[in-house]
């Protein structure tokens, strides 16, 4: 009698579900130490949520039905599926051990810019208290910057470089995600003396507003560095 052939280790389905567990992994860990506030508005961080744990629960799933069913006799097909799921488990583990940090700075420079002009504005908050977002949209919609000459100014926001001209301080506007960001800034005139402002540096600037030309620019009377915000994006 010839040798009896042993069944296959069903190999494939528990490396599937191997990936699949990281990947819910990445998305269960994003959704509580903060990283997601720099992806995506709050808004949707419950989805993130809930599909971390659907992928959790398909990969259980995955291993216990390869574990209990043998693979198919399709063997290069096996060697396939093996391969692309060990690369996509890899491709998860970095992301766990290496989260990604984006500059919002290359971001912006890469978007186009912001239309905001049919936003609805506030105009009951008095100047300082108007976010670096509600100056842009309040100068779009009453275009005279004589109207606001000398106003206080109390912005937040990061470094923005402009080609040809002086770097902006700036925001991200978010829908959704940074896919479909898109930066607004204002003018700044920047100190002649002192370290010039760095790239993607996230600075608070207290001053007053000035025009220059047929542009309103802030005039910073103190500025600072500061971390960056636990949710930097803008609706």
């Amino acid at each position: 009698m010839g040798e009896s052939v042993a069944p296959l280790k069903p190999r494939s389905p528990l490396i599937r579900a191997s990936a699949l567990a990281l990947w819910a992994a990445v998305l269960l860990k994003s959704s509580v130490d903060g990283r997601l506030d720099l992806l995506l508005r709050a808004t949707f961080h419950p989805l993130v949520l809930v599909a971390g744990l659907g992928l959790l629960a398909i990969a259980v799933l995955q291993a216990v039905l390869g574990w209990r069913q043998a693979e198919p006799g399709d063997r290069a097909g096996n060697r396939r599926d093996r391969r692309m799921a060990l690369i996509t488990a890899a491709i998860a583990a970095l992301v766990l051990a290496l989260p990604p940090t984006p500059s919002f700075a290359d971001l912006a420079q890469q978007r186009p810019s912001d239309d905001t002009a049919t936003d609805s504005l506030s105009f009951t908050l008095p100047p300082a208290q108007r976010s670096l977002t509600d100056w842009v949209r309040l100068l779009r919609s009453q275009p005279d910057p004589e109207l606001f000459k000398g106003d206080p100014v109390r912005i937040s926001g990061f470094v923005l470089p402009v080609p040809g001209q002086q770097p902006q301080i700036a925001r991200l506007l978010v829908r959704c995600c940074l896919a479909d960001a898109t930066p607004v800034g204002l003018p700044v005139r920047w100190p002649t003396s002192g370290p010039a402002p760095k790239a993607d540096q996230w600075l608070a600037i207290e001053g007053r507003m000035a025009v220059e030309g047929k542009q309103l620019v802030v005039v910073p009377q103190r500025i600072r560095a500061i971390p960056r915000p636990a949710r930097p994006l803008e609706p």
